[in-house]
């Protein structure tokens, strides 16, 4: 297995998989098939896949160790790169498409709603960790302040989250899936964290 994650392919693969989501929510625009509300349609899509890709990232690291993958570091920053592109495409379906850009409105939306304060947050926290994403950031900040600026995915995931619940009010089934989920991959690097300690 570790071999066939060395394959330069499988990451092209990986890349391509990615795109998917937005290629078929760009060819539903085309055609006129993202349903009654396009842009709903749209803003549901991008913020799902946000929450999936934070959630993939943030397992990839317990997987590799349970699993004995090391392998799979390669994968982390790429899917954590695209889950902040679609928390990106998830705002900009908002504030553009939605909002037109009515900065009062917005701004008293955000101020109003915790539902969206929170997922304003989620996207946020995500600017300085796709801005240290490349090599020369790590370098410059150095390993451990690196890994401690990198620790706001987590609370990223829980914001995200949060939206989500927030958002749906009475079909709350998969945001609380989300949330285990969550809870689950914290309780593992806490575990991990106090064997450390010991």
């Amino acid at each position: 297995m570790n071999k066939l994650l060395a394959n330069r392919w499988i990451k092209v693969l990986v890349f391509l998989a990615c795109l998917v989501p937005v290629a078929l929510l760009a060819w539903g625009f085309h055609k006129d098939a993202l349903g009654a509300n396009p842009v709903e349609k749209i803003e549901h899509d991008t913020g799902d896949w946000t929450i999936y890709l934070l959630l993939i990232t943030l397992a990839i690291t317990p997987l590799r160790k349970v699993a004995n993958l090391p392998l799979l570091i390669r994968y982390r920053r790429m899917v954590g790169l695209f889950a902040f592109f679609y928390g990106v495409l998830h705002m900009l379906a908002y504030v553009w498409v939605d909002q037109g850009f009515d900065w009062p409105a917005l701004w008293k939306d955000v101020l109003k709603r915790p539902y969206i304060t929170a997922g304003v947050v989620g996207v946020t926290l995500m600017i300085p960790l796709a801005a240290t994403s490349t090599a020369w950031a790590i370098r410059k900040l150095g390993g451990r302040k690196w890994q401690m600026l990198h620790r706001l995915v987590y609370f990223s995931a829980l914001a995200g989250v949060i939206h989500y619940y927030w958002l749906v009010k009475s079909d709350v089934r998969k945001p609380l899936l989300y949330a285990g989920i969550l809870a689950l991959l914290m309780l593992y690097r806490a575990a991990t964290w106090m064997r450390k300690r010991a």
